[in-house]
């Protein structure tokens, strides 16, 4: 993943649980991030297409977690916003007349994959709460 969509999911729903069903709004959302609250409302758009998030809209809205931040789980918050390829991707086609040029992109895509998996089990074995309680 080559952007910053996790860090800025993590950080809005560290925000939400320890908001303790409190609404908060993108704007204060974002002034915590440091981001554009547009970008906030985008990220919150994705998690609420996940589960993660409930959203009140108006004067008085906001957003609340949907589900208990013990039921979250980090691996599956990096599912939600992932992109790419952990380690990128392929760009080019290799000459298929090179032994290892006609083979690199199926391993490279293997080892990826791989590496991938290893990252997203070591996340799912934290939930939101683990993380949140880092914060005090």
């Amino acid at each position: 993943m080559n952007n910053g969509r996790f860090a800025i999911a993590l950080h809005i729903l560290t925000l939400l649980d320890k908001a303790k069903g409190e609404l908060l709004s993108s704007a204060y959302l974002a002034g915590s991030i440091n981001i554009n609250s547009a970008m906030v409302r985008k990220e919150l758009s994705n998690l609420r297409e996940y589960g993660f998030v409930e959203s009140k809209e108006g004067k008085n809205g906001g957003s609340i977690l949907a589900i208990s931040a013990n039921e979250i789980t980090l691996g599956e918050v990096y599912q939600s916003v992932r992109q790419l390829s952990l380690l990128g991707n392929q760009k080019n086609t290799p000459n298929p007349k090179c032994p290892v040029g006609k083979n690199i992109n199926e391993h490279l895509n293997n080892l990826y994959n791989d590496t991938e998996l290893v990252l997203i089990e070591q996340l799912s074995k934290q939930s939101l709460a683990d993380f949140s309680k880092k914060f005090g």
